[in-house]
């Protein structure tokens, strides 16, 4: 193979994706090995509960749109040059206001829902917001903002949910269900040609924000300003772009998306919000989304699915006695993977350049 095909296919982020999950997954099998578990064996149960049958694929399917969304808020903040810790919170307050709007408001189907959504959106932008307002106006690191506002969003949530308007009257710690017309679920009809009870439209309002955010920032001019302060506020700022106007609504946008996740997951699955014991983790589970998808819109999309279908898999995995955590060892394996990637790929072009020049 020629030295320029070679370094060609060696610059190629996709190579480096597949590699970091094989590798993953091998250290995933080690680890299984060492605790007395035959890795084949939990392998091919982590396999069948994602393929065995078809209503086990929707089921991922319906696992991965909450975690598109997210991944999508922290890829949009990355492309832009902020590190959107606060996903998490950001999805907290997207989901209590879905859940707030769609119990305690009561309107027509499928308008209710629509109201709903847009209201989650609503509150994660202003939640983000927040944190760059902080940042722009009394130079507080964005990285800290959101770690507080995340836990600030996990108690508001527990506050809101034990409150009598709100809390269920049959003994749970939880909020009640909210009302039939803001339900996203889709018709019974698709619950039952699938198998899936709890199919719902949010795997399709993530594809469509995929598109719309990979449109934003590779077609329009506000995502040149987008990706230009991303790169370097000071030259963006000397090319006459207001970088402060551009980091507010870049967050703001962000904490839209990581609420919208926030909601589906109300609207479409879960119907209620349960009182946190600790984080939920969709927001932390963005990052990882975001990162294997190479902070790409569309490459969000396959990254969210994938993540999906481990979290549905993984929860078989108790059959043949294999702790479900495998599963987060392995995903996180394959972050620290990624991270490493730009220091290997450097080491495999020198190798290939000196062998060129032989």
């Amino acid at each position: 193979m020629k030295s320029g095909m070679k370094q060609k296919i060696l610059k190629s982020p996709t190579l480096y994706t597949l590699l970091s999950i094989a590798l993953g997954f091998l250290l995933g099998a080690i680890l299984l090995f060492l605790i007395g578990v035959n890795p084949a064996v939990a392998y091919g149960k982590l396999w069948n509960g994602i393929f065995g049958k078809p209503k086990f694929v929707v089921y991922s399917i319906v696992y991965a749109a909450p975690l598109i969304f997210t991944g999508l808020s922290v890829a949009f903040s990355f492309r832009t040059g902020v590190f959107n810790i606060g996903a998490e919170g950001q999805y907290i307050m997207g989901s209590l206001a879905a859940l707030v709007v769609g119990l305690l408001v009561p309107l027509p189907a499928p308008f209710h829902a629509i109201v709903c959504l847009l209201s989650a959106a609503l509150a994660g932008g202003l939640w983000g917001a927040l944190a760059g307002l902080l940042k722009v106006k009394k130079g507080i690191n964005e990285v800290l903002s959101y770690i507080m506002l995340n836990w600030i969003a996990f108690y508001f949530s527990n506050y809101v949910i034990n409150q009598k308007a709100i809390h269920t009257e049959q003994g749970a710690d939880a909020s009640r269900n909210i009302l039939k017309s803001a339900s996203i679920r889709m018709p019974e009809f698709f619950s039952r040609l699938s198998g899936c009870t709890d199919i719902h439209w949010g795997i399709v309002l993530a594809l469509l924000a995929a598109l719309l955010i990979w449109f934003i920032m590779a077609k329009t001019s506000f995502g040149y300003q987008l990706r230009a302060v991303g790169y370097s506020r000071s030259a963006a700022e000397y090319a006459g772009i207001d970088s402060k106007k551009v980091f507010l609504l870049s967050m703001g946008i962000s904490g839209m998306l990581a609420a919208l996740g926030g909601a589906v997951q109300v609207l479409g699955m879960a119907e209620r919000i349960a009182q946190f014991a600790s984080q939920e983790g969709y927001g932390f589970q963005g990052i990882t989304v975001a990162l294997i998808g190479g902070t790409n819109p569309i490459g969000c999309i396959f990254s969210g699915l994938f993540y999906g279908a481990m979290k549905y898999g993984g929860n078989k995995l108790t059959v043949v006695n294999v702790p479900t955590e495998v599963v987060n060892i392995i995903m996180g394996t394959i972050i620290i993977f990624i991270a490493i990637t730009p220091s290997v790929r450097t080491v495999l072009l020198r190798a290939v350049r000196g062998e060129g020049g032989k």
